[in-house]
């Protein structure tokens, strides 16, 4: 693992927040399943089809909103991968029994993937659509949380990951 010096200088906040918001042992599982349901909003098939769907059936300004969603996200990912596979952070250990409550894809935690996947469609269509811009903003946040609830990211990760995303979205924006 690269000791990334902001890291080190991130640890000890990160893990005591996280330590407060992951879900515990003996949360309801309607309160688990509810926060599995909204970190699916996160993975790659929402978030694909977010952008695809309308690509292939809706008409300006919403394709518009689309296209940029998909090369935002498209960059954003790979951004993400690179950073984690540099950075190395583990992620943290599972607060239930050992282990977690949804599926990991990697080892790795810095930045949330999920995170930034939701921020890059959300922020995207809000850039676009500014109408809808505070609603697909919050959705893409409460994703972002349902990471850290579920015990998969530091809290740390999900920001990472959301300014990756809104830096993308930023720099796609300016391009147009």
């Amino acid at each position: 693992m690269m000791r990334v010096p902001f890291l080190l200088r991130l640890e000890a906040r990160d893990r005591a927040l996280y330590s407060r918001l992951a879900l515990a042992d003996g949360a309801p599982s309607s309160s688990t399943r509810l926060w599995i349901g909204v970190t699916h909003l996160g993975g790659a098939a929402s978030a694909i089809l977010a952008v695809v769907l309308p690509l292939l059936l809706a008409t300006d300004p919403v394709r518009t909103a689309a296209a940029l969603g998909a090369w935002s996200l498209l960059v954003s990912h790979l951004l993400v991968q690179l950073v984690k596979r540099y950075t190395g952070r583990p992620r943290p250990e599972p607060a239930r029994h050992g282990r977690s409550l949804v599926g990991v894809p990697d080892r790795f935690s810095f930045p949330s993937g999920h995170a930034c996947a939701a921020m890059a469609v959300a922020f995207a269509y809000g850039m676009s659509l500014p109408e809808f811009a505070v609603p697909f903003t919050l959705l893409a946040v409460i994703v972002g949380m349902s990471r850290v609830r579920l015990g998969v990211h530091y809290p740390g990760d999900v920001l990472a990951g959301q300014m990756i995303a809104m830096g993308t979205v930023l720099g796609f924006w300016t391009l147009s």
